[in-house]
């Protein structure tokens, strides 16, 4: 796998190198070659979101939606409370990477809740999604397109490393597991991650897999995971059009309907800073 990737900032319409890390004369520390089989798979998944993009032609995930509007709002009010919960309610001075960043819907939304943009980095496997992010998030925000799973930032380097619903678009278990233990790495030891993502496959499309519970303990060994259940079927929310902001709520409240999980995933020294709750997931 090529390890050079592009970084753009959004204050740039240039394309940069991104900086090699100096902690080893250029390579990410801890990391050894993927082999061929990852690169298989990132080009798999590059042909799967080029399918997809031509396939859909209509607005299914578009954000005005009924049924998508009730969806985000769900999540982002768990990710603020279990932000809370965790002791991250500033995030001004908190360093930041989303891995699958797309075209940074969710850095938009760390700016919404406090974060500065100059500490906010995502990367992308697909260079179009970079492209639009860098034209509609703030100036100052960090931008690059490569592969999640061989990350040039030191270790250590950040405050909270987070995905929304990339590793469900990876079929290969190895990459999974490097990309879990690359986003353990760059993680501060008093970090956390935070997780969004389907525990359900989808019969209608072979190209994603869920992760359930067992696998996410397998991604992250000797962690703390604070997992809340979520999001009511997708699918079934962009039926009931406008009924669903009404229903919605009362939907999503039966467990067995909701297909992901959102979370906090934490190593043992940022998990004693955890706020107790009463919440039963």
């Amino acid at each position: 796998m090529n390890s050079t990737k592009q970084k753009w900032t959004a204050d740039r319409n240039e394309v940069l190198p991104q900086p090699k890390n100096l902690d080893d004369g250029g390579s990410a520390p801890g990391i050894h070659s993927s082999g061929n089989g990852y690169a298989v798979e990132e080009a798999r998944i590059r042909e799967a979101y080029a399918r997809r993009r031509d396939l859909i032609v209509d607005d299914r995930y578009s954000i005005y939606l009924p049924g998508n509007i009730a969806r985000l709002q769900e999540i982002e009010r768990h990710v603020l409370q279990l932000l809370s919960r965790h002791g991250r309610d500033d995030l001004y001075a908190q360093t930041i990477l989303e891995v699958g960043c797309g075209t940074g819907y969710w850095l938009r939304k760390f700016i919404e809740w406090g974060a500065n943009p100059v500490n906010l980095h995502g990367i992308d496997l697909l260079e179009t999604r970079i492209t639009e992010a860098t034209r509609v998030t703030a100036p100052g925000t960090h931008l690059y397109a490569g592969s999640a799973g061989r990350l040039e930032f030191a270790d250590g380097k950040f405050d909270l490393v987070c995905q929304f619903m990339m590793f469900s678009s990876i079929l290969d278990r190895g990459l999974r597991k490097q990309i879990a233990a690359e986003m353990l790495r760059v993680l501060k030891s008093d970090g956390i991650i935070l997780w969004y993502d389907s525990h359900l496959n989808n019969p209608r499309n072979p190209d994603v897999r869920g992760l359930n519970r067992a696998e996410l303990r397998s991604l992250f060994p000797d962690c703390h995971i604070d997992l809340v259940r979520t999001t009511f079927l997708p699918p079934l929310a962009r039926r009931l059009g406008w009924i669903s902001v009404n229903l919605y709520p009362l939907a999503s409240a039966f467990r067995l309907l909701n297909s992901h999980y959102v979370a906090v995933i934490a190593g043992n020294a940022s998990a004693a800073t955890r706020r107790p709750s009463s919440r039963k997931s």
